[in-house]
């Protein structure tokens, strides 16, 4: 049994390395793994290839995608109607002589958009250009303005209500995706305003007019109420059902992101083109929606072969202090390679090992959850980090002055999330 796992493992590495060789998307080499190790299983094992299973892997996230792709159109729907455009001239206009002020509202702006999808390049397509024209004109430079975009869209990606690594993790594991908001929350918003003001803090004010020049306008007929409602509609129906969970129907995050949505077409002032915007979006969410597919289909052939079952004999028979010492670098890293693929894959044998050694597990995968949208600049993948230069049109040296500049904030975070991992029992409140 061990000798057939190994093998697995070792066909799925081969294959996935042989395929990004041949320069293939992620999401095709994950896929040749899964069918290369599903066939070699067949072929041994049952003397069939195992269809079903993989079919029905991809089918794994099939709510979370569901997810991703409503949340994205709603926030496509805001920034077409020039509700973004709106939010970020009237900071301006109103806290540009205020620095630390504009610095936290900008900061605000950042998360809502990954938070509310659970995408970090979803933040950085939709306010990254506009809150990178405000950096440059309080006098930030490129590579600083760069790394705060991308750090703050990293932690965006983390905080609640939607972070998609606890919750593809917590699925796997049989655990609800319930009491994550204030772990998620307290690491996430401490890191993204960590990161807005150690690489944007220092510099001139938001130069008045030049700021504002740099911004489009807002639609004619804008306002806070058209801005605002479709958000108070979106936190009415989730609360809702937490408020009164026996007498208010339920509502699947979804179905609340698109009733969202249908109130800012309703209220925009300007004509949305919603086919248009919609298959733009789904365009957009293809590779990301692509890797969360084939993710599902190739846990389901480790977890039929047995591979799965090793991985997690390995981690949990490590040590914690190991652990500690080494996830901080072990979780960014395998996101750079794998994606959401790492959610699962270690997420799951990690929440095992944390109950066993009777550490809260809720903090523990929020602390994992924060650590791997680090690694969303790092090779081969590098989603968020490639969004950021290519909307921000950054010029500089990517590892030499990009990454680098993000390596402090990275540490800071790090830091955080190690300690919220050691003393888990003793933040447990935070899970309320």
């Amino acid at each position: 049994m061990f000798a057939h796992t190994y093998t697995i493992l070792g066909i799925v590495v081969a294959v996935f390395l042989v395929a990004k060789a041949l320069r293939l998307s992620t999401e095709l080499s994950m896929l040749a793994s899964a069918i290369a190790a599903a066939g070699y299983h067949g072929a041994v094992w049952s003397g069939e290839f195992p269809l079903r299973h993989l079919v029905e892997g991809t089918f794994t996230y099939f709510d979370v995608c569901l997810i991703f792709i409503s949340a994205t159109f709603f926030m496509a729907l805001v920034k077409e109607s020039g509700g973004v455009a709106f939010i970020v001239r009237r900071i301006v206009e109103t806290f540009r002589t205020r620095r630390v002020i504009c610095l936290l509202l900008l900061t605000l702006v950042m998360l809502i958009p990954g938070a509310l999808t659970g995408s970090g390049a979803t933040s950085v397509l939709t306010v990254g250009a506009l809150v990178g024209s405000v950096l440059s004109a309080m006098g930030v430079d490129d590579t600083r303005k760069a790394a705060a975009i991308f750090m703050t869209a990293a932690m965006s990606a983390a905080a609640p209500p939607i972070n998609l690594w606890a919750m593809m993790a917590a699925a796997g594991a049989n655990l609800p995706y319930v009491g994550f908001n204030g772990p998620l929350a307290v690491l996430s918003v401490v890191g993204a305003l960590f990161s807005m003001f150690w690489l944007a803090g220092r510099g001139s004010s938001a130069a008045g007019e030049d700021a504002l020049s740099r911004l489009p306008q807002a639609p004619v007929g804008m306002n806070w109420l058209r801005v605002l409602t479709p958000f108070v509609v979106f936190a009415a129906l989730l609360l809702a059902g937490r408020v009164w969970p026996f007498d208010f129907p339920v509502v699947g995050l979804p179905m609340i992101f698109m009733v969202s949505a249908l109130m800012v077409w309703v209220l925009s002032p300007v004509k949305l083109e919603v086919w248009r915007i919609l298959a733009q979006t789904v365009q957009n969410l293809l590779p990301l929606v692509g890797i969360m597919v084939v993710v599902g289909a190739l846990i389901q052939v480790l977890a039929l072969s047995g591979a799965r079952g090793v991985i997690s004999l390995h981690v949990v028979i490590l040590p914690l202090s190991t652990l500690f010492a080494t996830l901080f670098i072990i979780l960014p890293v395998s996101e750079g390679i794998l994606q959401y693929a790492v959610a699962p894959l270690l997420g799951v044998p990690l929440i095992m090992l944390f109950n066993m050694r009777g550490m809260d597990v809720i903090v523990a995968l929020s602390a994992m959850s924060v650590l791997w949208p680090l690694g969303d600049c790092l090779p081969p993948t590098a989603v968020v980090g490639r969004a950021t230069v290519m909307e921000l049109d950054y010029k500089g040296r990517y590892f030499g002055e990009f990454v680098m500049a993000c390596l402090v904030p990275m540490a800071f975070v790090a830091i955080c999330c190690t300690v919220f991992l050691v003393y888990s029992k003793q933040l447990a409140f935070l899970t309320f």
